[in-house]
């Protein structure tokens, strides 16, 4: 739910410093300082609480490692998303990026893995009927804001 509002909140922030600075709504620019915001802030758990997200892809070899690297991952595609000549790019290999936590959200949810507490005390499968939409509005943003519309509104 934090993400939202960072997205959220973040983009209508954006959006009112860049007009009052430019006279302009550039909403794609807005868009990806959003998306920018709420990937280092997703980031930043990968490393407060690396030992629950391993549990997500404890099938894996050296999970904890993959966390490690998948928010260094997020670091790096918020930095290109602000970037204009690796905008498109960065928008592209994090669509691509979200479709893959797609599996390991469905396993965590399905093991009732608390990613914070590092336990199995999680929200079950009920929380895909809210975490399903959101990648799907996470991949909608990035394709919107970084790869589609680059517009400016007087």
């Amino acid at each position: 739910m934090e993400t939202l509002f960072i997205l959220f909140g973040v983009f209508a922030i954006a959006l009112l410093i860049i007009r009052l600075k430019t006279k302009t709504f550039e909403t794609a620019l807005a868009g990806r300082i959003a998306m920018a915001a709420m990937l280092v802030f997703t980031a930043i758990g990968h490393f407060a609480f690396a030992k629950g997200m391993a549990m997500m892809i404890s099938f894996l070899p050296s999970p904890i490692i993959i966390v490690y690297a998948t928010g260094i991952i997020e670091i790096i595609g918020a930095i290109w998303l602000l970037i204009p000549e690796t905008k498109v790019l960065s928008g592209k290999l994090l669509i691509v990026f979200f479709i893959m936590l797609l599996p390991a959200n469905i396993y965590a949810a399905s093991h009732n893995i608390n990613l914070q507490a590092a336990d199995y005390s999680g929200k079950g499968i009920s929380y895909l009927w809210f975490r399903i939409p959101l990648q799907l509005l996470f991949i909608g943003w990035v394709y919107f804001f970084a790869i589609r519309n680059q517009s400016k509104i007087k």
